[in-house]
């Protein structure tokens, strides 16, 4: 370990002794801003920055997305012993299916930007706090069946092959990613049925915010083309992270070695490459008005369409495009389509000396990505995550020891990145 690893890691055990909650393995969970509690009936929580909501012996409750409740209820249930209990060879019809005889849930993982729930049926439910409210359902190894009892005020209408959910100050939708269905049953609420390795997401947008670029996102996201998408932005004076993956055997990692500089480490355990739908603060990048991007330290093309874009899946090179900057929100979205995995890291760079920041690491390509990986492990276990065992591999948000130390002590960054 290096001297200025030593003296990070000294000055953070120091600092936990005055109140600073540090994980200290795997399993830990840490209450930052957000945080799990139990509260008088025995069933859990989580409140963040923008989701909310309880979990009960059999249901995710009171789902509350910027503090308006989306949904009263979320639960899952395996098609076997749906289909067992309504009478053997029975056949379920979704428009029809107002009762759920839900699996036993648990909230088993948590962070500051997400929580991992675990359904007995073999799902796994992730929430993320960020403003879009994602919540996404991966069936596992079984077949599930998922319904969604809407909020007092929340309609919900097909549309297509989604369900939009619409409520008082939001409008979202349902997206089934692999093999299944969602639909609205009789009752008005939202019935899917997913098959074994699928996934049902929801997103969702402040009134107006479902313009082009959203529905585009949501496309790439349902037709498999992107498998990650990536939140960074600042609260509190420190820049946290968010990722949500879409699909089976992906997951990411995010870390900040150089100021103005986001690393995003996606490892996939297919050769077929993937869209990373990444949104970052200026606070996070520097400025977002200028932005460079690395693919294991090589500078990735700029398409200019997304046609191109899409075709550089599979294709001789990475590329990537800006969906939008916003000067009023002070972020912007990119989509960085890789290539070809299996692990690969992407870099945002928004500094004026792109090339100068980004280190002898980064120019390695596979040793990049080693360093990389394991710098995001060390982060993880020096933020209070959970590593891999929250979002069981696929989220592993949060930022390094040293973006951690700066935001507490305002240390010089020199000392704290080489």
């Amino acid at each position: 370990m290096n001297r200025g690893v030593t003296l990070v890691v000294a000055l953070l055990v120091v600092t936990s002794a005055a109140g600073m909650a540090m994980g200290a393995s795997a399993g830990a969970t840490t209450p930052t801003e957000s945080e799990a509690s139990t509260n008088n009936q025995g069933s859990e929580a989580y409140a963040g920055a923008h989701i909310a909501f309880d979990v009960e012996s059999n249901a995710i409750a009171d789902y509350q997305i910027g503090g308006e409740e989306t949904f009263s209820s979320v639960a899952v249930q395996s098609q076997s012993e749906t289909e067992t209990e309504a009478g053997l060879g029975a056949d379920v019809d979704l428009e029809t299916m107002t009762t759920l005889e839900a699996a036993d849930l648990s909230l088993a993982a948590q962070s500051r930007t997400n929580a991992q729930v675990e359904a007995q049926s073999g799902a796994t439910l992730s929430a993320h706090d960020t403003e879009r409210g994602t919540l996404v359902v991966e069936s596992g190894g079984e077949d599930q069946y998922v319904k969604a009892e809407l909020g007092a005020g929340a309609t919900a209408s097909d549309d297509g092959d989604r369900v939009r959910v619409e409520t008082d100050g939001h409008e979202g939708t349902f997206i089934v990613v692999g093999d299944g269905e969602v639909t609205v049953n009789s009752e008005g609420d939202v019935t899917a049925d997913l098959e074994a390795d699928s996934t049902l997401a929801f997103r969702a947008y402040a009134d107006g915010e479902r313009d082009e670029n959203a529905e585009y996102e949501e496309s790439l996201i349902a037709d498999g083309n992107a498998a990650v998408e990536v939140h960074v932005d600042q609260r509190d004076g420190e820049a946290v992270a968010d990722v949500a993956t879409y699909g089976q055997e992906t997951s990411a990692a995010v870390s900040q070695e150089t100021q103005n500089r986001v690393d995003v480490t996606v490892d996939r355990a297919v050769h077929e490459g993937t869209v990373v739908v990444t949104t970052v603060s200026e606070e996070a990048v520097g400025s977002v008005e200028d932005l460079e991007v690395r693919v294991d330290g090589e500078a990735a093309a700029e398409a200019a369409s997304q046609t191109e874009l899409e075709g550089a899946i599979g294709g001789d090179e990475s590329r990537y495009l800006v969906a939008q900057q916003a000067d009023a929100s002070a972020e912007a979205t990119l989509y960085i389509a890789i290539n070809h995995f299996s692990e690969r890291t992407a870099t945002i760079d928004g500094s004026d000396d792109g090339d100068e920041t980004s280190g002898d690491t980064d120019a390695a390509g596979d040793d990049a990505d080693e360093t990389d990986a394991e710098d995001s492990d060390e982060s993880d276990d020096a933020d209070g995550e959970e590593g891999d065992d929250a979002g069981a591999g696929d989220s592993v948000p949060g930022f390094g020891v040293g973006a951690a130390l700066v935001a507490l002590l305002g240390i010089a960054a020199a000392r704290v990145h080489h």
